[in-house]
């Protein structure tokens, strides 16, 4: 009996250990990728064709600033910090434009580590203004000043309110969140379809449909409002009360998300007419890989219906890495669904894919 009880007990460890190992191993294989991912992408910085402060590279920072927070990565910081002092920590120059505080998301984090408040006077000045001065254009992407001045656009919700959200954590300044509050939700009132559970990218496309007949619902637009509200939602305080507003539409945008998903693991340019852009998109398919991985990790979403096809979207994005660590179609600079290939790549969908990084990796160490 005692011989049973010990092969018993050396059964339960041999298991422990293998669970273990495996966790490690995927914790292991999600560095390797990020890392070769974050590594080529900052090689070929100099052929970057946008501004530092562009909402392009504002997206690429914020994902590889998350991914050096969890790997505590020098080099990595090394390289935000020189984006940032060679750019005075100034934010882009339209003062109403949501595209152009979305560096900002970068510069808290590095504040929070560093300490440096010098590096948020510049983001203070300008939240602080728009606060004071709210622009009282129409919410509308047909008008001519509202285009600009007001969040008018679904990928508006990615690029300012985590901005608001985490100078109002920093500073108890209650101004910032009634702004984004007010701003977030009269540009969901405007965008969101409350049947289909997605967002129109703006107000010129809600009548447009696809080849197929379906209401075109672009994937890196409704990418870009599944990945904001994880970014708003970790910059808020745990009790924050109006957090289920937000989480409410993460989830019932995820059941729709997760229905979309292809047999392969990816979602296409157009969400409802993938048979006209066949190619995956791997912008939109990083944003929602790392929302399910996010969701999941939170409890928000449930992981015995998410994890396998989140599982899955990971395994399928790392497939388009290239030996040197490029990642391919992703969609370029656009408004709406276009043609990818493999050669497409872009700096968003780098920090995109560094965000489903950095959830998978710890989402492996909880599975």
């Amino acid at each position: 009996m005692r011989n049973i009880f010990v092969l018993f007990l050396g059964a339960i460890a041999t298991l422990t250990v293998s669970c273990s190992t495996l966790a490690e191993r995927k914790q292991n294989e999600v560095k390797n990728i990020c890392n070769k991912v974050a590594d080529w992408q900052i090689a070929n910085q100099p052929n970057v064709i946008h501004n530092d402060l562009d909402w392009t590279n504002g997206a690429w920072y914020k994902g590889l600033v998350e991914w050096a927070k969890l790997t505590n990565n020098k080099a990595y910081f090394d390289f935000l910090m020189n984006q940032g002092k060679k750019n005075s920590w100034n934010v882009n120059k339209r003062i109403y434009h949501a595209d152009d505080i979305c560096v900002a998301q970068m510069y808290i984090e590095l504040f929070k580590k560093f300490g440096n408040r010098q590096i948020l006077v510049p983001t203070i000045d300008r939240l602080d203004y728009v606060v004071d001065h709210p622009s009282k254009a129409p919410m509308q992407k047909t008008d001519s000043i509202g285009k600009n001045e007001r969040w008018s656009w679904c990928d508006a919700l990615f690029m300012a309110p985590p901005v608001y959200a985490a100078m109002y954590t920093l500073t108890g300044k209650k101004e910032y969140m009634d702004f984004m509050e007010s701003e977030f939700k009269t540009c969901t009132d405007s965008l969101f379809d409350t049947k289909n559970k997605l967002y129109y990218r703006d107000n010129a496309r809600i009548n447009l449909v696809e080849p197929n007949g379906a209401k075109q619902f672009w994937g890196r637009g409704n990418g870009w409002v599944f990945a904001a509200i994880p970014n708003i939602l970790d910059n808020l305080p745990k009790d924050y009360p109006n957090r289920p507003y937000y989480e409410n539409i993460f989830k019932e945008m995820a059941g729709v998300i997760l229905k979309l998903q292809d047999s392969k693991g990816s979602w296409h340019a157009s969400l409802l007419d993938p048979k006209s852009f066949p190619m995956p998109e791997n912008s939109a398919s990083a944003f929602f890989c790392y929302g399910f991985a996010w969701g999941i990790r939170n409890g928000l979403l449930d992981k015995k219906v998410y994890m396998q096809p989140t599982i899955k979207a990971w395994n399928t994005l790392t497939s388009y890495v290239n030996d040197e660590g490029r990642l391919g179609y992703i969609q370029p600079v656009g408004n709406a669904p276009r043609i990818v290939d493999g050669n497409s790549t872009d700096v968003y969908g780098v920090g995109a894919f560094l965000l489903a990084g950095t959830e998978m990796y710890q989402l492996y160490a909880k599975d």
